[in-house]
């Protein structure tokens, strides 16, 4: 199940002018040595988490929204701030400009983040047009793309300590591929295991910890199972078992599909996602316990709501992603993303100061046709219920009778 959710400013005839978004509280911090799950209440789905340093970097799907490929980054696991959008824009099909066709509920999906060797790799597909890698020697970019060979669905690349390259992927079936040093398939694929739950086994994650190879994977749906498989040679046979099998309270689908991490001071965490309709899929970060072997995830399986933060050897304070905006930067801020890419010729925050200024780059008659259509996902902030409020200052002295511009939620 592949969406993405977003609040959007829409202009279908004529330019308008706009300003300001806000939401109420949503850090997930308590300012107590603990944290409240989600760690952000709003759509980051697909999670993929890496440690360099003393940092972590987060990356997301984005599908069909520019700049996109969304990295974030923490010293804490639980308060994040942007790092970048590894992809500014995709010219590989005229339908990514809205022309002859679009990329709804396509595009991006569920990248592959590592780091070796001084490099930073992003491994994705696009249903449409492939494989594609993306690297950088920083991760705040600049960030090299390039189309491979074929792709892998929800691919994860392994870095062996032979200096192999490995990609584990697909749906139920889950292959094993050795890759060469141009991330182009050294052989076939290698069928290492078959989904035996039910079908749909998916969101692989690649490890290779204390000599074993695990699949850390997801079988999503109601119950979101989430198991790990493990074997001592990277084409198996590999054993599975479940790590955890939850429904939190008051949400649509249980916590699944996501990436395991270690501290500095050596705790385990995963950093999966909860499906909350249309708000869309929150990042949830749970406590990993190793017993026999076996990455148990939440406690005994069961997710954590409210639960400490990780140690990492310090305390940082709490930020928060930016949701509001008054337009008084010539550079459009990363909470910001284009549905579809925009057309850079027809939107500018330096025309007026302190506004953002859409000019008609075609006339439609419905708003998934329009081109320089903003978004940005919608925050929830944190309440019994799943609850979020947002506001926008738009000039329309301009507009003619039939004209249509306004704030819309899009999913």
């Amino acid at each position: 199940m592949k969406y993405i959710t977003t609040l959007l400013v829409a202009v279908l005839i004529l330019p308008i002018a706009t300003r300001g978004l806000k939401a109420q509280k949503y850090h997930s911090d308590n300012g107590n040595g603990t944290y409240t799950n989600p760690v952000i209440p709003a759509d980051f789905p697909d999670p993929d988490v890496i440690r360099v340093g003393n940092t972590y970097y987060m990356v997301n799907t984005t599908m069909f929204i520019f700049p996109g490929v969304t990295i974030l980054k923490s010293h804490d696991l639980v308060n994040w701030q942007y790092c970048c959008n590894a992809v500014q824009r995709f010219d590989f099909s005229p339908c990514y400009d809205l022309d002859g066709g679009n990329r709804y509920g396509h595009g991006q999906w569920a990248s592959s983040l590592r780091y070796h060797n001084g490099k930073y790799y992003l491994l994705f597909i696009t249903l449409d047009e492939g494989g594609f890698l993306s690297t950088a020697t920083n991760p705040g970019g600049p960030w090299k793309i390039r189309h491979l060979p074929r792709g892998f669905y929800d691919a994860s690349l392994l870095f062996d300590t032979d200096g192999k390259i490995y990609v584990a992927h697909g749906n139920t079936q889950i292959y094993v591929t050795e890759l060469d040093k141009n991330f182009a398939p050294a052989g076939k694929d290698s069928l290492v295991f078959t989904g035996d739950i039910r079908h749909g086994l998916e969101g692989t994650h690649f490890y290779k910890i204390n000599g074993y190879y695990y699949l850390y994977s997801t079988y999503g749906g109601v119950d979101g199972i989430q198991v790990a498989l493990r074997s001592k040679h990277v084409y198996g046979p590999y054993e599975e078992k479940v790590v955890m099998r939850d429904t939190t309270r008051g949400i649509n689908f249980g916590i699944h599909q996501g990436a395991l991490v270690k501290t500095q001071t050596g705790e385990w965490w995963s950093m999966l996602f909860v499906d909350q309709g249309a708000f869309g899929r929150f990042p949830s970060l749970q406590p990993v316990k190793w017993i026999d072997g076996w990455p148990i995830v939440g406690i005994d399986g069961k997710a954590v709501i409210t639960y400490k933060k990780p140690n990492v050897g310090k305390n940082y304070p709490i930020t928060k992603l930016p949701i509001s905006d008054q337009f008084d930067s010539p550079k459009l801020g990363m909470q910001w993303g284009w549905n579809h890419n925009p057309d850079s010729t027809n939107w500018s925050l330096t025309e007026r100061h302190g506004y953002l200024r859409l000019k008609t780059a075609k006339v439609v008659s419905e708003l998934p046709q329009a081109r320089n259509t903003l978004t940005q996902r919608i925050f929830a902030y944190y309440s019994k219920h799943i609850l979020s409020t947002a506001t926008t200052k738009m000039d329309i002295r301009h507009m003619r009778n039939g004209d249509v511009a306004g704030l819309a939620v899009f999913q």
